[in-house]
């Protein structure tokens, strides 16, 4: 897949009514995008049942949409060169039973609409009527910047609305973790639908992924002269690959040993007993997702008393654990940000759900410059392909474009 440079958002709305307009001669019925996220902390804790703080990013996916009279969902996207049709009728026997016979980038839209017919049956054999979707997207693919969320929260704000569903926001994005876990098979948290569908400008949303329950946080980064830099490395990663699911089950394992519903249930007092009850690789997992939780906790609390330059020692530590406990880091990711806090960041981390992707660095505003050349150095120096860096602001969430 590719997309216009993350560094200028390009216009993911016309680029979708012109691949729309490719696919069928009817009017459009509308445009709906979602955002990709920058997760600022709480890294797979989500599945566990744990917090985490992500905020919506500029770079978004949009969904062209406008009817069809064949009862079929006809989905297309500027990555892909065939449009991919299944008829209505067939959607409860797709998914998830015989997903492998939809093309990898296609189950995520179509496995929303699967998703939603199953958690609003009754409106949608009312109101579900056949559609022709297009999709376009600015967020990178692979950087762990949630480009597939972006893609099931456009598509669940468009079906909930043309079909008169009624789905309140967090029911759409529990439609997008249900398609990424069934349609598409990979094993994620509901965190990324959540703050694709639920972001809100200048600020990050602390997530209880137990409740669903949501508090907006102020960051307060335009106001401390702070910018938050996006470090691609372009080593890609899959959530559906095996690493990820290795991480998921090794979690269910220690929670279960120890006696608990999830690993949310324990907290820092636990971990004594867990090193004495657990082998070394499990209790390592668990003390990532126990200790990622309260850093969670921690950042946001020290977000609202001491400001945004207080967090730094925690994005670094959340960065250790997941390298050294979680092992989910890759060099191009711990290059990035050993180099961005050497360089002079206030912290820096790896983001998303690793083997890949991005890290982010909080840099005063003077200093992105210097750090963006340092990074960009370092890779040079170790043979690495260059990164590509650029800065983020908290944006809205999914919405209607037109």
């Amino acid at each position: 897949m590719t997309h216009p440079s993350p560094a200028t958002p390009a216009g993911p709305r016309d680029a979708a009514l012109a691949a729309l307009a490719r696919l069928t001669d009817a009017a459009p019925a509308g445009v709906w995008s979602s955002p990709g996220r920058v997760n600022l902390i709480g890294e797979h804790t989500d599945y566990n049942d744990g917090f985490v703080l992500p905020l919506a990013i500029p770079h978004r996916t949009a969904a062209a949409v406008a009817p069809n009279d064949e009862n079929v969902l006809r989905v297309t996207s500027t990555f892909a060169d065939e449009a991919v049709v299944v008829a209505l009728e067939d959607l409860p026997t797709v998914f998830p039973s015989r997903r492998e016979t939809i093309v990898e980038w296609a189950r995520y839209p179509l496995g929303v609409a699967w998703a939603l017919f199953e958690a609003a049956p009754d409106a949608a054999a009312a109101h579900a009527t056949g559609l022709d979707i297009a999709i376009a997207s600015n967020v990178p693919v692979g950087a762990g910047l949630s480009s597939s969320a972006a893609i099931e929260g456009a598509v669940a704000v468009a079906l909930n609305d043309l079909w008169h569903l009624g789905l309140d926001r967090p029911a759409l994005a529990r439609a997008g973790r249900r398609a990424e876990n069934e349609a598409v098979g990979a094993p994620t948290g509901i965190m990324d639908q959540m703050a694709s569908i639920l972001g809100a400008a200048d600020a990050a949303i602390l997530l209880d992924c137990r409740s669903l329950e949501v508090e907006v946080v102020d960051l307060g980064f335009d106001a401390a002269g702070l910018t938050l830099l996006v470090m691609d490395t372009r080593v890609q990663h899959s959530h559906a690959s095996g690493g990820y699911g290795e991480r998921r089950a090794s979690c269910e394992a220690g929670a279960a040993a120890l006696g608990v519903a999830a690993l949310r249930d324990l907290d820092v007092d636990d971990l004594a007993r867990a090193e004495r009850e657990l082998d070394d690789v499990t209790f390592r997992r668990v003390r990532h997702v126990v200790t990622e939780n309260q850093r969670v906790l921690d950042t946001v609390r020290m977000l609202r008393t001491d400001g945004p330059r207080s967090i730094g020692d925690l994005l670094v530590a959340s960065h250790a654990s997941m390298r050294d406990d979680f092992e989910i880091s890759v060099p191009e990711l711990d290059t990035a940000v050993d180099t961005a806090i050497a360089a002079g960041a206030v912290g820096a981390r790896m983001t998303g759900g690793g083997f890949g992707g991005a890290a982010i660095a909080l840099v005063d505003r003077e200093r992105v410059a210097g750090v963006t050349d340092a990074v960009t150095a370092a890779f040079a120096e170790r043979g690495f392909a260059a990164p590509t860096i650029f800065p983020v602001t908290a944006a809205e969430g999914a919405r209607r474009e037109a």
